[in-house]
């Protein structure tokens, strides 16, 4: 089996798939990226056995096909240090060894066989859903989501981003009890298979973050096929198979308030950046840091009264409301205001023991997005 390939290409490719690999792994077979030619096709698969990445890329001066699975550390770190130039790939079908040869030298390695390599799980054919939506939409969905996933070894339904599927729309909520992420998506058609009225699965964190990294390369559609068990994206220049969280995931219509008595505007960045630089006073135990709303002002402050240590600084909003004095983590609340890109936001307020109500001014033309946060009990 021969063929040769660009360097700087299949790096790229390779480096996609090897974040599926972990450190440590049970199986020293998942420890290499399996190879498949057929004509001038080379597919390149990793796994860690819940998730499972897929690319392809055209190769030159092909002898053979076949398959074999290659050590993803040493080729990678070989890879790294070429220039871009053409590499031919020499592998001996009976022992396995494989020749890079360069412009410069080669380089020897040693396979293993590919029939050793996990097979790719299937899907079942008659529960197996499916849905066509743009690539934008599914990367911004994940980009605002994302983030308020939880790492819950208590409650795993929680631990990724849920998609929550009926034939109008899709909406994708991720939550971590503290904090909560809605996602509307607004786009004119939702192709799903005939006869859903509604579907869902969740979406685990890694394979999310796998997409996150892929999707900005990608164009056109995604098309996402689901069972009981697995959910296969299928992308112009990569696949992506995971097993989803078992389980269901929690009402968060229940969650959100349908209504808020009182409305905060503020400029979002102005507010970020305030927080930043007085969070860093707050208690490092609890990161509580306190706004005091009056006279279209937010006064925010912390203190960390063990350290003697405390700040405050004030902004400009618009209320015209009772004054109201609420607490937030602080690390909650500026990780939400990072992942909303309007220049000024809308605070839902009802009282201080109540969750705040975060949402865009400026409207987002891929979706209508919704962030709550959970409030800090005050002392005074």
């Amino acid at each position: 089996m021969k063929f040769t390939a660009n360097s700087n290409v299949l790096l790229s490719h390779l480096q996609a798939i090897s974040r599926v690999i972990n450190t440590k792994n049970t199986l020293q077979i998942l420890d290499n990226f399996l190879f498949e030619l057929a004509g001038n096709q080379l597919t390149m698969i990793a796994t860690d056995m819940e998730t499972t990445m897929i690319t392809h890329m055209e190769v030159g001066e092909v002898e053979g096909e076949g398959k074999v699975a290659v050590a993803s550390r040493l080729l990678l770190e070989t890879l790294r240090e070429f220039s871009d130039q053409s590499l031919t790939f020499e592998i001996n079908d009976s022992n396995l060894s494989m020749v890079i040869k360069s412009d410069n030298g080669f380089y020897n390695f040693i396979g293993q066989n590919g029939d050793e390599f996990p097979r790719l799980p299937e899907m079942e054919e008659e529960t197996t859903q499916e849905m066509i939506l743009p690539v934008e939409t599914l990367e911004s969905g994940i980009n605002k989501t994302l983030f308020s996933a939880a790492d819950d070894e208590l409650r795993p339904v929680m631990n990724g981003v849920y998609f929550d599927i009926l034939p109008e729309s899709l909406t994708l909520v991720a939550t971590d009890a503290h904090k909560l992420v809605r996602y509307l998506t607004n786009f004119s058609e939702l192709k799903l298979s005939e006869g859903t009225e509604n579907a869902g699965f969740i979406l685990p964190k890694k394979p999310a973050n796998m997409l996150k990294s892929v999707l900005p390369k990608e164009s056109g559609d995604v098309v996402v096929k689901f069972d009981s068990k697995n959910i296969h994206f299928q992308l112009a220049n990569y696949t992506l198979i995971c097993r989803q969280i078992e389980g269901n995931f929690p009402n968060y219509n229940m969650v959100i308030p349908k209504s808020s008595q009182f409305k905060l505007i503020v400029d979002r960045v102005s507010l970020l950046n305030a927080l930043r630089r007085v969070s860093v006073f707050s208690n490092q135990a609890n990161n509580l840091v306190k706004l005091d709303i009056q006279n279209n002002q937010i006064i925010v402050s912390a203190q960390d009264i063990d350290f003697s240590i405390s700040a405050e600084e004030t902004i400009d909003c618009q209320f015209n409301e009772e004054d109201m004095k609420i607490g937030f983590k602080s690390v909650f609340l500026i990780e939400i205001l990072s992942n909303l890109s309007s220049g000024d936001i809308e605070i839902g307020l009802t009282d201080p023991s109540r969750a705040g109500i975060i949402v865009p001014v400026d409207s987002d033309e891929s979706g209508e997005i919704l962030m709550l946060l959970m409030p800090m009990l005050l002392n005074d």
